[in-house]
């Protein structure tokens, strides 16, 4: 008769016999498995990083194209001698003149949140890889045992913070500089 013990586990009922029977990787130390799941919780955060990364880089896209498309017909209505417009047609200029304004300023805003995020992400990092550190101590002495070699290996730390090709201020500031699109 095996009962539940809860605590992942099964017990045997009889009194002679007190196995635990692990619904867990036998093969792997709790150590380890806090480990593991500290680094897919990295992972996640990563992950998650990389998507609002994505989204500041695809509202900063679409800003700076509105502002190019204002600029063009800004331009247009520009070219046209000021004797010979209408009164429509210099309404329309000062609108233009406030849209692209407006624009502007919601970029400006952009950049700055995205300078905050970034800022924020780095303490994050630096929190995380004390952390890491501080919980790798004592599985570096757990590990070290000749049974234990793959051990080893999962006791590496996860990089800090992840590489990718740039990361979303970067492009940012390489599309329309960090404060001020080009494009003006």
């Amino acid at each position: 008769v095996w009962t539940e013990t809860g605590c992942m586990g099964w017990q045997s009922a009889r009194k002679d016999q007190l196995d635990i029977i692990s619904m867990a990787e036998t093969t792997m130390m709790p150590e380890e498995i806090e480990l593991e799941m500290a680094k897919i919780q990295r992972l996640r955060e990563v992950l998650v990083r990389r998507e609002s990364e994505l989204r500041f880089m695809m509202d900063d896209i679409q800003l700076c194209k509105d502002i190019m498309d204002l600029k063009q017909e800004l331009q247009n209505l520009v070219a046209i001698p000021e004797k010979e417009k209408t009164k429509l047609q210099k309404q329309r200029e000062d609108e233009l003149i406030q849209k692209i304004h407006k624009l502007v300023q919601k970029r400006d805003f952009l950049v700055d949140d995205a300078e905050v995020e970034r800022l924020r992400e780095q303490e994050e990092d630096k929190e995380m890889a004390d952390f890491l550190r501080i919980k790798l101590k004592p599985l570096d002495k757990v590990t070290k045992s000749p049974a234990s070699s793959r051990a080893e290996k999962k006791a590496e730390p996860p990089p800090s913070k992840p590489t990718v090709a740039k990361t979303g201020l970067a492009l940012i500031k390489d599309c329309c500089g960090a404060t001020q699109c080009n494009i003006m």
